[in-house]
């Protein structure tokens, strides 16, 4: 009697090690993503050659016509929401390139009746 002798096979390797690695790292990236909101219009920021990228919590925004917007604040509202910035925090200024340097001129003083010591003027990238 002749016993054939088959080759053994490999144990198939399990895909649950790989599928778990890859839920992992998307609850990380989940996780640490700092989802930004939308712009309240649409707004065509000026370039600028700057290296780094202005960044802070507050922002102003300022459209093409002047309206203005911070979180659900419009127009004039947004003095009234002004928050309270901390010593050296900065408020940004997300401007349209239309807006006219002396409009941003004239809103800084009412910016600082409101407490707010530093603006930074956010640009887009070239």
């Amino acid at each position: 009697m002749m016993l054939d002798v088959l080759p053994k096979r490999r144990p198939r390797e399990s895909v649950v090690p790989m599928i778990n690695v890859v839920f992992l790292l998307l609850i990380f990236f989940l996780m640490t993503a700092q989802i930004a909101p939308p712009d309240p219009f649409d707004l065509t920021l000026p370039e600028s050659d700057a290296e780094a990228a202005a960044e802070g919590r507050h922002v102003l925004y300022v459209s093409a016509d002047g309206e203005m917007a911070m979180g659900d604040s419009r127009g004039e509202a947004v003095f009234d929401a002004m928050p309270d910035l901390p010593e050296g925090e900065a408020l940004m200024i997300r401007a349209d390139r239309g807006v006219e340097a002396s409009q941003i001129a004239a809103l800084l003083p009412r910016l600082a009746a409101q407490g707010v010591r530093r603006v930074k003027l956010v640009s887009g990238m070239r």
